[in-house]
């Protein structure tokens, strides 16, 4: 298992205490996609997060730039 390192989600002092990790089930509400979405996500390394055990948590942060990087305007 690989580690992913966030740089994004850490704070100003440079550590991790600021920041909002959120479950794979949070993330899949606020995508409104499955949970096996956001895990093939992580999986592949389009989504950045922590293991913790055997779950994994997703800084906010994370996602917030996810959802920016993949937004495009139709028109």
């Amino acid at each position: 298992m690989q580690r992913v390192r966030c740089a994004m989600a850490e704070g100003k002092d440079g550590g991790l205490s600021a920041v909002r990790f959120l479950t794979v089930a949070e993330v899949a509400t606020r995508m409104r996609v499955s949970k096996m979405t956001v895990y093939r996500l992580v999986h592949s390394g389009e989504l950045e997060a922590v293991r913790v055990g055997r779950s994994f948590r997703v800084p906010e942060p994370a996602v917030d730039e996810y959802l920016r990087k993949s937004y495009f305007q139709t028109g």
